[in-house]
């Protein structure tokens, strides 16, 4: 399986991909090796750029055809214009940074809205494990144990979706994944989502903000799988 048909494969790719509009200006946020940002310029033509802090992940974009420059979200979000983007993208990074909060707003400042996916420290098994260990628990979507794990502010769901009231966002879609299984939509804000969702990706905006970029009708249940705009 090469890079591509592997970015195809990650649900939580797939449900990025669903949640962006076609020829959208996109900034990936932690780009790693480009994979998301090939994937959306191929299924979606978007425009598509890059801030990764690894040379070696820079080096593999540069290969690869993508505008991708070495940058740190904690240190270097704030060179970018503001609203330059319709869309930021910081999809497994917003734990591993050092002001979450900060490079929230970042976000969306520079872009109308933001796709943000993140690890659920709130999810049964993580609190089975933690219940039953008194270690701190590894999972699919927390693979590291913690001397080496890249995560400096693991959150819970509810965590997430206070910090996003707190300071005004607006959480205008979200999806849980878990147990490798596809996507499913959610209301974010029910407590049982707090206990079921080993990860979950937000689609966020402020209210007044994206006139620009038309946001998806909803998550609604009957609306196509493949593409959320496909209407």
């Amino acid at each position: 399986m090469n890079a591509f048909e592997a970015a195809q494969a990650r649900e939580d790719f797939h449900e990025i991909l669903r949640l962006v509009r076609p020829g959208a200006r996109v900034l990936d946020i932690g780009c790693g090796e480009g994979a998301l940002l090939e994937l959306l310029a191929r299924e979606k033509g978007i425009d598509g750029r890059g801030l990764e802090i690894s040379p070696l992940g820079v080096s593999a974009c540069l290969s690869r055809g993508l505008a991708v420059v070495q940058g740190d979200a904690d240190r270097d979000l704030a060179d970018f214009p503001t609203r330059a983007f319709d869309y930021a993208i910081l999809s497994q990074t917003l734990q591993a940074v050092r002001e979450p909060r900060v490079v929230l707003n970042e976000l969306l400042r520079i872009a109308d809205r933001a796709i943000v996916s993140l690890p659920n420290f709130g999810y049964w098994k993580v609190r089975l494990s933690l219940l039953a260990t008194g270690r701190m628990p590894m999972t699919g979507s927390l693979p590291e144990p913690w001397y080496s794990t890249p995560n400096i502010h693991l959150c819970t769901l509810r965590d997430f979706t206070e910090l996003c009231a707190d300071l005004g966002v607006r959480v205008e879609a979200s999806s849980a994944l878990s147990d490798g299984k596809p996507a499913r939509p959610m209301e974010s804000a029910r407590w049982i989502e707090n206990w079921r969702a080993e990860q979950a990706i937000f689609l966020l905006s402020r209210p007044g903000s994206g006139e620009r970029t038309a946001p998806p009708a909803s998550y609604d249940r009957a609306a196509p799988k493949d593409d959320l705009f496909a209407r």
